[in-house]
């Protein structure tokens, strides 16, 4: 394999799709005559969500990794549901083995097992040692509380933060819907942001928005509260029809 000639700011790696919105918002789908196409799965709408924020882009399907590129990428994003089932999960293992402990890595916990196909995990036990084997690959994670229970076991928010250090990253995101998002550093810094007072939480790609703009404060070198006060304002910029 030829070394790849560019760096990308963002990298994301696992499932790329077409998802279908009305063109008009807030029509009943009965009464809806137009729909547009945009870039399904969350990977896919992380990155463009980045693109969007000036930020070069790039998602890698997990068939066809580059591992050049994804070594020289300054972040590489990856999620749960990458890790569901195979060939994916044995792609982004090794991808992460190839990238090593370069730039930022993104742990996105992504848990969805009602959304995954029959193959895929549904018992936490079973999916948790692989999770710990990413977040010690990872220097970010990122997950709502749901997720970061199945992850660490806590459900407490500060202590879903310190068990995620605890595992290997840096930095630690806990988003707790109405609470807001909870951020902690392996440094000891540490930023609690109320959500939007007109968020999006829950909207389709919301979250993905959320990592978008994430993306962009830890590219910028912000300081922790401004990137997580950026990201959280990203649920509710979603600009035009569609999850973004």
């Amino acid at each position: 394999m030829a070394e790849s000639a560019q760096s990308f700011d963002l990298i994301t790696i696992d499932r790329i799709g077409v998802d279908l919105y009305p063109l008009r918002p807030g029509v009943p789908l009965a009464r809806t005559e137009s729909f547009g196409s945009f870039p399904g799965r969350s990977p896919a709408r992380v990155a463009v969500a980045a693109a969007r924020l000036g930020r070069t882009s790039v998602v890698i399907h997990a068939d066809a990794p580059d591992y050049f590129a994804i070594r020289a990428a300054r972040i590489f994003w990856i999620t749960g549901t990458g890790l569901s089932e195979e060939p994916s999960r044995s792609a982004t293992l090794a991808a992460l083995k190839a990238r090593g402990r370069a730039g930022t890595t993104v742990f996105d916990l992504d848990w969805r097992p009602a959304l995954w196909n029959d193959t895929a995990w549904k018992d936490p036990e079973e999916a948790r040692p692989y999770y710990a084997e990413v977040l010690r690959h990872a220097t970010v994670a990122v997950g709502d509380l749901d997720e970061c229970e199945m992850a660490t076991g806590r459900r407490e928010p500060h202590a879903c933060a310190e068990a995620l250090l605890a595992a290997g990253v840096e930095l630690a995101l806990v988003r707790q819907g109405s609470g807001g998002v909870l951020a902690v550093h392996r440094d000891g810094t540490t930023a609690e942001v109320p959500p939007a007072p007109d968020g999006t939480a829950g909207d389709p790609g919301a979250d993905d928005e959320f990592g978008g703009s994430l993306c962009h404060g830890l590219l910028s070198g912000w300081e922790l509260a401004r990137t997580v006060r950026y990201a959280t304002a990203g649920d509710r910029t979603a600009p035009g029809p569609g999850p973004l």
